[in-house]
């Protein structure tokens, strides 16, 4: 048996073997893709890959052959992720980023912002978060906030994306894949939910707790502790608690922001009635001419992979040899079909970054991807 500094030794001379033989096979990635090109033939040759991990599985045999079968289709991704970064940018991706970033990179400190719900809602402080100057126009759902963008009425609108505690808001996500739009901007902003009642009403009158499912959920240790009062699902806290102000009612009160106290004339019954006080929603702002900021520095993006094993892991090994951080990876299903599922990435890069633009390049031009959508490129 050797000891550690010879075997140590000796690993040093093997790795510095492979680091000259797997950079040599990178290399030929260049030769083959134009052969490919010529011949008007795949990047991707399954046959091909079972026949070399056939291979290597012999000459490693059984004891180490998951061990080889790993090392080789890691290869087979790196050789695969350059061939994709040489091929032509057939879908023109490379000249749409390019024409995103040719503006001043300017965020307006103006505009019209489409917000869902009413005065004193969570989206229209994140609004006046990011906008300076924001005119804000009230819409009732997600689905009309997208529309009013898409249409040309609003100049940007501001949508919350994901909580801290009750996780991503999944419609957002559903309605990405029907919308043309871009995030052009994100903000995380910190939520203080009150509960809020009429004049005079007191906890103990209550029958109903009304508010949008996501804030039902980020107060469940105080509801648990009121079981008398039934929840009820509301589309915007905002709007919920505007809407008991006009009702007249004396048995129900709101889960809603603070602000909305002196807003539509109710009291706070309990404040900080969040579960955690470290509650945390991120919002996007989507615009429909999709510039970019110059300070961007995260991308979001849609796939929808092809139904072969080791397809989503073949995207992260590309991500993962450029050097990109994934911040989220979150799979959603296909409306209309079954098992089939959609995945949204976020990570931490620049558009102004080569490498990452080839990278990008690739997967646009990647048969291997059903669906390839670039959500924006932004600063958060």
């Amino acid at each position: 048996m050797k000891d550690l500094g010879d075997a140590r030794k000796e690993i040093d001379e093997i790795d510095g073997n492979l680091s000259r033989l797997v950079k040599r096979r990178l290399e030929l990635a260049s030769d083959v893709v134009r052969a490919k090109v010529q011949k008007g033939l795949p990047i991707l040759d399954p046959a091909r890959e079972r026949a070399v991990l056939a291979r290597v599985a012999d000459e490693v045999g059984p004891e180490m052959e998951d061990e080889a079968r790993m090392v080789f289709t890691t290869l087979f991704a790196l050789s695969r992720s350059r061939q994709r970064a040489a091929m032509p940018d057939k879908c023109g991706f490379s000249a749409s980023l390019a024409a995103a970033l040719s503006g001043d990179g300017v965020f307006p400190s103006r505009a019209t912002v489409a917000c869902p719900g009413a005065e004193g809602g969570y989206s229209q402080q994140a609004a006046c978060r990011m906008v300076k100057f924001p005119t804000i126009f009230y819409f009732k759902g997600f689905e009309d906030v997208f529309s009013a963008v898409e249409k040309g009425m609003c100049d940007y609108g501001v949508l919350p994306i994901e909580n801290s505690k009750a996780g991503s808001v999944t419609a957002v996500y559903d309605m990405m894949a029907r919308h043309s739009f871009s995030i052009v901007r994100a903000a995380r902003l910190r939520i203080n939910h009150v509960l809020l009642a009429p004049p005079g009403v007191k906890v103990e009158d209550l029958r109903e707790i009304v508010s949008h499912p996501h804030a039902l959920a980020q107060c469940s240790n105080f509801l648990a502790a009121h079981p008398e009062a039934r929840t009820v699902p509301a589309s915007n806290t905002a709007a919920a608690a505007k809407a008991l102000s006009a009702s007249g009612r004396r048995d129900a009160a709101v889960i809603a922001s603070r602000e909305c106290a002196s807003l539509y004339g109710l009291d706070i019954l309990a404040e900080e009635i969040s579960d955690t006080t470290s509650n945390f929603t991120r919002f996007i702002c989507i615009s429909k001419d999709g510039g970019i900021c110059r300070n961007a520095n995260k991308m979001s993006l849609m796939m929808s992979l092809g139904h072969r094993p080791g397809t989503l892991a073949d995207v992260l090994v590309r991500f993962s040899a450029a050097g990109i951080n994934l911040t989220k990876l979150e799979s959603r299903p296909v409306e209309g079909s079954d098992f089939e599922f959609r995945f949204i990435f976020e990570l931490e890069a620049s558009p102004r970054d080569e490498r990452t633009v080839r990278l990008l390049t690739g997967l646009a031009n990647d048969p291997e991807i059903e669906q390839f959508t670039f959500l924006g490129a932004y600063e958060e």
